[in-house]
């Protein structure tokens, strides 16, 4: 993980976790926050595509800890670089619990899109 104090990109996304988003242990879910992860990058992959984009991999996903409900959950997504047809995100989840004490950054990953038309086919991604 990254040692930052400090959430860095875009606020692409953000959200309140919900008691119904739980595992057993009363915390929310790592899928549900991967799942605004994908949401989120793909909110900004759309800008720079001008479109359709379509995940096509996810990587050094690391979980530093647990999310509470009811805390806000903010997803901060960074334009890494662009290919021909695909655009790689860096994504940094902060967490701010109900009381509002201070934030903690819960994970961190990459996320990769590509551009697609109407028939799913890849395309170029606009310059």
């Amino acid at each position: 993980m990254s040692g930052t104090t400090a959430p860095t990109g875009t606020l692409s996304l953000q959200t309140i976790a919900m008691p119904a988003d739980t595992n057993p242990n009363g915390d929310i879910f790592g899928g549900w926050v991967l799942s605004q992860m994908d949401l989120a990058a793909s909110i900004h992959a759309r800008r720079i595509a001008k479109g359709r984009v379509a995940t096509v991999h996810i990587s050094n996903m690391s979980f530093l800890k647990p999310v509470p409900v009811g805390s806000t959950v903010s997803c901060y997504t960074e334009l890494m670089k662009v290919g021909h047809t695909s655009m790689r995100f860096s994504l940094d989840v902060w967490c701010t619990p109900l009381d509002e004490s201070e934030s903690f950054k819960v994970t961190e990953g990459e996320f990769v899109f590509v551009a697609i038309d109407d028939q799913g086919k890849s395309r170029a991604v606009p310059k």
